[in-house]
């Protein structure tokens, strides 16, 4: 019992200014009944950890992992395939950049309908009970102790992992771009087209988005790029990237790729290089925290 409270209070829960609170003793003990079982994953792979680029990569949809308890969240199979369940394609993108850049890369392994790992806790959709036109059964009616349940053991040790690795960075002052890798659909339910190949995503702080965006246009004159499209960050409906990006002063930006480019192997890798180069010469020189 000892070693769960203070494997949760280690955990903590990650602050606006990117710092941690500590999770009271009552939040501890509520976590008894988990969701994760020993034999599911865990919720983040981290890949070349050691990687020399000044660019972190973070993939906060990559997953379609759901725990054995929750029984596939009620859905058929074949939802678990759409984007409502994950960022198709992101994966696959940000592996590649992280291989062409040796730049480290931080992965969700459990699909957004469980919880999603770029929402606040009190965000509408961070456990959503519809995601486009499809009602997901096992997140009807939540009780708070349910919902906190699945923020405690998945979305928290995500960005626990992560805050640790660039607070690491801080200390050794290594320069640092967090560069967040996403896709969406062409077209939601009875939603119009969305034309855009390639969206670039950012808030207070635009310098590097439009750097990089500048960049990528001038390289891919063709290629139907747009800032905050079809997306636009916020505090209220993103996590990572005001968390992460924002409140420690890092360069940033959040990359939405169309994921009918980018759903096989070839077109993330021809994607991840028209990236790659965009972003090497955007970030060059890299701000320092």
């Amino acid at each position: 019992m000892l070693t769960l409270i203070n494997y949760f209070r280690s955990l903590g829960d990650i602050s606006p200014d990117g710092g941690c609170r500590l999770c009271s003793v009552g939040d501890v003990l509520e976590t008894l009944t988990n969701v994760l079982s020993p034999t599911d994953p865990t919720p983040v792979e981290t890949v070349n950890a050691d990687g020399r680029s000044s660019i972190v990569l973070v993939c906060e949809h990559a997953g379609t992992a759901v725990p054995k308890r929750l029984d596939g969240l009620g859905l058929p199979a074949a939802e678990m395939h759409r984007h409502i369940a994950y960022d198709i394609g992101a994966e696959g993108v940000a592996r590649h950049l992280a291989r062409i850049l040796d730049a480290p890369l931080f992965l969700q392994r459990y699909s957004r309908l469980v919880i999603d790992c770029n929402r606040p806790f009190d965000a509408p959709d961070c456990i959503a009970e519809v995601s486009d036109q499809t009602v997901v059964p096992a997140n009807l009616q939540l009780a708070e102790r349910e919902r906190r349940q699945r923020y405690l053991e998945i979305h928290q040790p995500f960005h626990h992992e992560l805050a640790e690795f660039l607070d690491r960075r801080g200390d050794a002052r290594a320069p640092t771009t967090l560069v967040a890798v996403h896709s969406f659909t062409p077209r939601l339910m009875n939603g119009p087209e969305r034309p855009w190949k390639i969206g670039v995503l950012s808030n207070r702080d635009r310098s590097f988005a439009e750097r990089f965006l500048s960049c990528f246009q001038a390289r891919n004159p063709t290629v139907t790029s747009a800032h905050n499209q079809p997306y636009m960050v916020d505090d209220k409906s993103d996590y990572t990237i005001p968390v992460h990006g924002e409140a420690r002063g890092l360069p940033h930006l959040l990359l939405e790729i169309r994921n009918d480019l980018i759903g096989e192997t070839d077109g993330q890798s021809a994607w991840a290089s028209l990236i790659g180069e965009a972003l090497v010469a955007a970030n060059t020189p890299a701000k320092e925290i």
